[in-house]
């Protein structure tokens, strides 16, 4: 027991030893150069003096932007690692001190305020090196740009224009272009955006935005453009010239679904492939598959610009079939595809005649008897094309009657619509401006039946839907929980898997005068 106490009492002389007294306070404390223990250099030690605590962004509510003094304007989001890099340059007297961390400090989106926290080090009292954290508020005050306030003064107050065109009957490829604007932020940079019968016109406020807009479009979709310019003004004392730009982009006019005849010519340069073909992909190349031999060919806008065709048949064309039976040919495969002989009837014949057809498919791995597909009937399509009949007959002769374009889903979703069932996604839109001489009406029919069919293609298309942000729903989410049947595993109609939506996220979005919140979904991946 002695020796235990005493064996104590020798340990704690020993930790005496490696310790000295703070010369202000008398606490114990491990040496160190200044002397004085850590409360005590904080006490007699400020290292952030000479730091800015309080400081004043300015910021653009129409273009979205902060002011980098003297005349740039920079986009950031909230909380974002480039809305942190310009608060921090802003701050002043940082260059004295080592910066460690920083990092935002929540505050409300319309407090107009924003707070960083930063912790320092510097070296101090014969090299004892201090720690502090401290947070620096930043005051936003709201100021227009210049180009805002020309467009707000005038909204003819652009010095460039991109007018996209694409000559068919629908709008689903400006539907995909929106998303994939949207998706890579290039409508930011528009002053305005307006409607056109065939198009979009976007205008900026530099010729820069609008040649960075021309080549995006390029990635995207097969295009050709042309430029042209106007001259505004002249200073013939500066010898300066104010000119507006103009850039014409016209989209291919072939789309999705669409049947084509290829150009003689085009078609040698692949072999003879043809003449029927079938547009299976759109991007910045085109993807044909021959219905008879499953032969895929790809152009791009250069090879179609020299040997331009349009399409035969469209969508709108296509009749619904039933089909009756299935013979899978396993030895040509495709990728996904297979190739079928499939013997089918059309659906509008069922119950006046007997009438069937005999065509190979390219759908063998998804139709089965009794499934219903959506296809053209070339038999009783009046095809009026003069490359046809540069066709030897030996070539004509492979025509098909009918090609299968997809499996039918309709039932399945008319089974829906009257159970109440919606989709639990949505996407995000633009802020477009319509055209003053489009019809109201029939625009917003026509402009619905295009939202649906795109809408079908992206639960069908999963290549197409990766390309495309979809985001929760989650008012739709809730209400199909309460209605019954709703999760019913009957309905074979292909859907957007849940795990492929994007979490939703609110943001303020500023209408006339006021803020008024919608719920949006994030726009990070």
């Amino acid at each position: 027991m002695f020796g235990a106490d005493r064996g104590f009492v020798d340990a704690g002389a020993a930790v005496d030893a490696r310790t000295v007294l703070c010369c202000l306070c008398g606490v114990g404390m491990r040496p160190n150069p200044s002397g004085m223990c850590v409360e005590c250099v904080r006490t007699q030690v400020d290292i952030t003096e000479g730091i800015s605590k309080q400081c004043v962004v300015t910021y653009c509510s129409q273009c979205e932007r902060y002011l980098q003094p003297p005349k740039h304007w920079i986009r950031a989001d909230l909380e974002s690692k480039e809305l942190l890099t310009f608060c921090i340059k802003r701050i002043k007297g940082l260059q004295k001190v080592k910066l460690v961390d920083a990092g935002f400090v929540w505050t409300e989106p319309h407090s107009k305020r924003l707070k960083t926290k930063l912790t320092i080090q510097k070296e101090i009292m014969g090299g004892a090196i201090l720690q502090q954290t401290f947070v620096t508020e930043f005051i936003v005050e709201w100021r227009m740009c210049d180009a805002c306030a020309r467009t707000a003064a005038n909204s003819d107050q652009w010095n460039a224009c991109v007018q996209v065109r694409q000559k068919v009957e629908h709008k689903r490829t400006f539907l995909f272009l929106e998303q994939m604007i949207l998706k890579h932020g290039m409508e930011r940079d528009a002053i305005g955006i307006k409607s056109q019968p065939d198009g979009l016109d976007f205008y900026y406020a530099h010729r820069s935005h609008g040649l960075r807009f021309v080549d995006f479009l390029g990635n995207v979709v097969a295009t050709r453009s042309r430029d042209d310019k106007q001259l505004v003004s002249h200073d013939a004392n500066c010898n300066t010239y104010n000119y507006r730009f103009t850039f014409m982009v016209e989209i291919v006019p072939v789309c999705k679904e669409d049947v084509v005849v290829l150009p003689l010519k085009l078609s040698k340069e692949f072999g003879l492939v043809g003449p029927v073909m079938l547009c299976t992909r759109v991007s910045n190349t085109l993807q044909f598959t021959d219905p008879v031999t499953m032969r895929p060919i790809w152009l791009d806008s250069e090879k179609y610009w020299r040997y331009p065709f349009r399409p035969i048949a469209s969508a709108k064309q296509m009749i619904e079939y039933v089909v009756l039976d299935v013979e899978v040919d396993h030895s040509t495969r495709q990728g996904k595809l297979v190739m079928a002989e499939v013997e089918i009837a059309r659906s509008s014949d069922f119950g006046v005649n007997d009438t069937t057809f005999r065509v190979r498919t390219h759908l063998g791995n998804i139709l089965q008897a009794g499934d219903t597909a959506m296809g053209y009937d070339l038999a009783s399509l009046q095809i009026v094309d003069p490359e046809l009949e540069k066709y030897s007959g030996k070539h004509r002769a492979f025509v098909p009657e009918v090609i299968l374009v997809k499996k039918s889903y309709a039932e399945s979703r008319r089974r829906k619509r009257e159970r109440g069932v919606s989709r639990p996604w949505r996407l995000q839109r633009m802020q477009v401006e319509e055209a003053d001489d489009a019809p109201k009406n029939r625009g917003e029919d026509r402009m619905a039946q295009d939202e649906e069919q795109f809408f079908q293609e992206l639960e069908e298309d999963e290549e197409l839907r990766a390309q495309v942000r979809i985001f929760k729903d989650e008012q739709a989410i809730n209400a199909n929980t309460y209605i019954a049947g709703a999760d019913d595993d009957d309905d074979d109609a292909p859907e957007v898997p849940i795990e492929e939506l994007l979490d939703e996220l609110t943001l303020a979005r500023r209408g006339d005068g006021d803020e008024e919140e919608e719920d949006l979904d994030s726009m990070q991946e």
